[in-house]
């Protein structure tokens, strides 16, 4: 396991748990809404490659959950701050999910500390006619079945056990989840008037079998953002950082040139 350390940053007033660890180009990995408070295989891999950075955004995990917090664009901000604070330039900017819609929300209104971007299966975007998943009506064992393609790996997620502390944050995740994504369904209708103005290169990964946020929303960023190329992991849910981490990890490299290998 590469080294790694957790530590809490203060922002604007705003402490936040992040995790760190590797050397090289710094690559800022946004989570998506079940967190990142505990280091997992796929940050291990990544930080092979860079100086990985993953925060617990506010309202998340350990950090704070600030007065402020009302919606992804208020996150966003945060985030183009927080990099400011820490001097990252040259940054390779990363993100899954709700954290993939994040990222794209933070390169539409700056670009300037970002060398990429890779968007997993984001959020953010809605195709009329395109029927998401809607996590906040499935049970637990839905949503965690839903998540994966392999039915084993969503059997291992059920049967792991979770203490007082972790569930109390699952907890806290998911309304947080809701305050940012309910109404409307994770996206942001302005969004894809704006997605012109990313002007890094960026690579869309998407799991076939996204049974979340559906492999047609891919070809919607594709065509808002520039440049952007596009990969399908075949066999794979909503997570190909975890259930494809070699498929991922490939268009990973395709975008960032492998940084620090």
């Amino acid at each position: 396991m590469a080294d790694h350390r957790a530590e809490t940053i203060a922002v604007n007033g705003t402490n936040i748990e992040v995790l760190r660890g590797g050397a090289g180009a710094p690559m800022l990995f946004l989570h998506g809404a079940g967190g990142a408070s505990e280091w997992a295989p796929y940050m291990d891999r990544l930080a092979e490659r860079f100086d990985l950075i993953v925060p617990s955004h506010p309202g998340y995990g350990r950090s704070d959950t600030p007065l402020w917090l009302d919606d992804v664009h208020d996150l966003s901000f945060f985030y183009l701050d927080f990099m400011a604070q820490l001097g990252l330039e040259g940054v390779h900017l990363a993100g899954n999910s709700l954290g993939g819609w994040l990222a794209a929300e933070m390169a539409v209104r700056s670009t300037a500390r970002l060398k990429t971007l890779t968007l997993v299966s984001p959020g953010g975007l809605h195709i009329k006619g395109v029927q998401k998943g809607d996590i906040f009506l499935w049970s637990n064992e839905q949503r965690v079945r839903n998540t994966f393609f392999d039915q084993a790996m969503a059997e291992a997620r059920l049967a792991a056990n979770v203490g007082e502390e972790m569930a109390d944050i699952a907890l806290k995740n998911h309304f947080t989840t809701a305050k940012l994504a309910w109404s409307p369904r994770f996206h942001d209708p302005s969004l894809h008037k704006w997605l012109h103005r990313i002007d890094v290169p960026t690579m869309i990964v998407w799991g076939e079998n996204d049974l979340i946020f559906p492999v047609a929303l891919a070809g919607a960023y594709r065509e808002g953002i520039p440049g952007a190329q596009v990969r399908i992991i075949p066999e794979c849910g909503h997570l190909p950082q975890q259930e494809k981490l070699d498929d991922f990890l490939t268009a990973v490299d395709a975008i960032t040139g492998g940084a620090a290998r």
